[in-house]
């Protein structure tokens, strides 16, 4: 971490609870730009499982057996 970034920091937990909690709500928000051309691609995959399953080449388990399965209840 920069000396510059130590700094913020040091000042940013001198705020209280909620302006801190704001803070980095902002901070955070600041990393999570959309990116067009990952959600096509995710919007395509979607689609293309979708057509697998409905023309029977997907099959899909039911979730409460993927829970069961990994030792969690439903």
């Amino acid at each position: 971490m920069s000396a510059s970034a130590k700094t913020v920091l040091q000042e940013a937990l001198r705020l209280p609870p909620g302006e801190r909690a704001a803070l980095v709500e902002g901070l955070i928000g600041s990393l999570d730009q959309p990116d067009p051309a990952m959600d096509a691609l995710w919007l395509k995959e979607a689609e293309d499982r979708m057509a697998a399953y409905r023309a029977g080449e997907l099959g899909a388990v039911d979730a409460e057996q993927v829970f069961v399965k990994l030792g969690q209840r439903v």
